[in-house]
């Protein structure tokens, strides 16, 4: 697009982004209702990094789907319902709405053997406010990450906080039974060293971090 349109004239729209399984055991096959974990939210949130980092191409994208079918943020049983890992990772992520595109250069290697898949995802944003908000996801299904960040042109008045989700298990999700099972919490570790920040990224992990003058 870029050789042929330089100028960014032409937009994309993504549609129907999100992962397919077989449907859960008992539900009807043409209604697509499959369960949601940290697998899933790990995909959201590679998915809208890759999103943020074409920022300039890509004006809207659409999950699928919502409710009950597909990488669902919610799931229903009767009278019941509860918040799946997507929908927590799309509420974390929210803070780049509106928000300016920053540029991020990472340097984090691969987890696994050949090819190779990267071991971090990132992507950032400066509100209206000027905070920055650092949204990273740990592929590493086993190893925590510590990752240094360099944040550039800020002088040393800072302060920072970040939540993460994740789970013992890459397919830990929620039930009707447990719908708080996995849910976000206070990401701990945070160290900050003038314009350098240091960060544990938990394994199978997607954290957001902000960052702003104290």
């Amino acid at each position: 697009m870029d050789q042929y349109d330089p100028a960014k004239r032409v937009s994309m729209i993504v549609d129907e982004w999100g992962a397919w399984y077989k449907v859960e055991k008992g539900t009807n096959p043409g209604f697509l209702y499959q369960q949601n974990s940290i697998r899933d939210a790990l995909i959201a949130g590679v998915t809208l990094n890759i999103f943020h980092a074409h920022a300039d191409r890509v004006r809207m994208a659409n999950l699928a789907q919502t409710v009950n079918v597909l990488q669902s943020v919610i799931l229903t049983d009767k009278e019941k319902m509860l918040l799946t890992p997507t929908y927590h990772v799309l509420r974390m992520f929210q803070v780049h709405q509106g928000a300016t595109a920053l540029t991020v250069s990472l340097d984090a290697g691969t987890f696994d053997e050949e090819p190779g898949l990267p071991r971090l995802s990132a992507s950032a944003s400066r509100d209206s406010q000027g905070t920055v908000h650092l949204s990273l996801c740990n592929l590493d299904p086993d190893n925590a990450v510590q990752l240094t960040i360099d944040v550039r042109g800020w002088g040393d008045a800072l302060a920072v906080s970040g939540e993460v989700l994740t789970a013992p298990e890459l397919d830990s999700h929620n039930t009707f039974d447990r719908p708080d099972a996995v849910k976000p919490a206070k990401l701990e570790g945070l160290r900050l060293k003038g314009c350098v920040l240091e960060v544990n990224l938990p394994a199978r992990s997607v954290s957001v971090v902000a960052v702003k003058r104290a």
